[in-house]
């Protein structure tokens, strides 16, 4: 009997949700716990794996429209197991009413399929018919459907929400349709002095000032009295740009390997942490001085938002600057982070902030991998000879103290991980030696957490096509 695969319940107040993305399409091979589609609700995205092995048949859940929980989007069939045509399924991919919006103030009833179906699809008989019989009447629906990120812009820039057009499904107002709204009503001043005159100067719009979208190139990538860190830009590229935030005891220059594998084509740029690489002289007492340092240095480069990537403390500081104000961060890569649980090998953060010499740096980075392999030589090499004058361990040993003793860390980000509305991924390694596995058990669902075997604190080097193709599903 096939195996029938549902969307399932992600959040406490979610009723429907998207598939925003099939990993497989019909009639592929898949194994028991791979990704199979990615999830989209209100609040964030995730992955959801296969519940078994087989071939992917009778696919019913569409990408890109609401979706009741429980409903099956797919079969999964065994080996050897004759396909069935589906069972026929009322408004299959659309649930039966749509509402009430999580996101909507008010909802006076919830909207017919027929409607969602029509709006879906834009255009043909099945709309007319619909806007003239199911839509309910003008100011019946005082509410606006918008996703928090959305709302969130608008209130940035004053912006009625009730004044935008919304793009997405059921008219959902996202992200583009305000930026680009936002644009539009940034031009009509601009319009209205080239049609005045010196006599009579057309009159100003009357609203507040609304903050200048800021494109993501050019990007100012050195350090200045204005970018409390060093910047280095890895990578040049278009779109969103992904800013990287190494662990303890590194520095941006780690992350190449990495890029090396990464597909995208959006900039990059590594922002090395104080005590650390370009920021060594850079002093922060602790935790909070690292992510006011982080978040002033993106407002100083210009960034209206971004894609954070954070390995091991980078990541808690990540975590932290993405749940701030600051910076509109538009998903999260989290890589072995600390600040999850309350234990940690400080005989690794302490011996490595003492490391100067080749032989106990390579002992310490060996410490870090599953497999010594996966450190080699040239890459000891080098960490060794950029702490080989002292001053960066000196640095790094007046910072470590703040941040973690006698096994614990002083600091944690857990709690804010759950009120994200960014998609989160954490990748973690099975045999960390740092970071224990088990702090990652128990995090909302909306957050999607890969663990790698056979590997330690470092996936991105021992893991890093797949760390690359995550990191990529997450910025493209």
């Amino acid at each position: 009997m096939p195996t029938e695969v549902i969307l399932p319940k992600v959040d406490m107040d979610m009723a429907t949700g998207q598939i925003s993305r099939w990993f497989y399409k019909e009639g592929d091979a898949i194994k028991k716990g791979e990704p199979l589609f990615e999830i989209e609700t209100d609040k964030a995205a995730m992955e959801v794996d296969a519940p078994a092995s087989g071939t992917l048949r009778n696919v019913t859940g569409a990408e890109g429209v609401d979706i009741a929980v429980g409903s099956p989007v797919a079969w999964i069939y065994a080996e050897g197991e004759a396909a069935e045509p589906a069972a026929p399924v009322a408004d299959a991919g659309l649930p039966k009413t749509v509402g009430p919006d999580p996101d909507v103030e008010t909802d006076s009833k919830p909207v017919a399929a027929s409607e969602a179906r029509a709006l879906v699809n834009g255009s043909g008989e099945t709309a007319k018919t619909c806007c003239a019989k199911d839509r309910p009447a003008e100011g019946e629906r005082r509410g606006v459907r918008a996703t928090p990120l959305a709302r969130r812009l608008a209130r940035q820039f004053g912006l009625d929400l009730k004044a935008i057009a919304g793009q997405g499904p059921l008219g959902r107002i996202g992200r583009e349709d305000v930026e680009a709204a936002a644009a539009k009503a940034q031009a009509k001043p601009v319009e209205a002095r080239v049609e005045g005159t010196a006599e009579a100067p057309a009159p100003a719009m009357a609203r507040a000032p609304a903050p200048q979208i800021q494109p993501a190139a050019p990007l100012r990538a050195t350090t200045t009295a204005d970018t409390p860190l060093h910047v280095a830009r890895l990578r040049e590229g278009e779109g969103t740009p992904i800013v990287l935030l190494h662990g303890f005891g590194s520095e941006s220059a780690s992350w190449r390997p990495l890029l090396a594998e990464f597909a995208g084509g959006n900039p990059v740029l590594g922002l090395d942490l104080p005590a650390h690489g370009g920021s060594v002289a850079r002093e922060a007492s602790g935790f909070d001085a690292l992510v006011s340092g982080v978040e002033q240095t993106l407002l100083a480069l210009g960034l209206a938002s971004c894609h954070l990537v954070g390995h091991s403390l980078g990541g808690a500081v990540a975590t932290a600057v993405a749940a701030g104000l600051s910076v509109d961060t538009r998903s999260l890569m989290l890589l072995a982070p600390a600040g999850f649980g309350p234990d940690i090998d400080t005989a690794f953060a302490e011996g490595f902030a003492r490391a100067v010499d080749e032989a106990p740096v390579r002992s310490w980075l060996r410490h870090l991998v599953s497999d010594p392999a996966a450190i080699s030589d040239g890459f000891a090499r080098a960490t060794a000879r950029g702490r080989a004058d002292g001053v960066q361990a000196e640095a790094q040993m007046r910072l470590v103290g703040s941040l973690f003793s006698n096994g614990t860390q002083h600091f944690t980000v857990r709690d804010l991980v759950g009120t994200l509305a960014m998609p989160v991924k954490i990748v973690a390694g099975a045999e960390d030696r740092v970071v224990p596995v088990r702090h990652f058990t128990g995090l909302p669902g909306t957050v999607a957490l890969h663990v790698f075997p056979r590997t330690g604190h470092m996936p991105q080097f021992e893991q890093r096509a797949a760390v690359a193709r995550l990191l990529h599903e997450l910025t493209r």
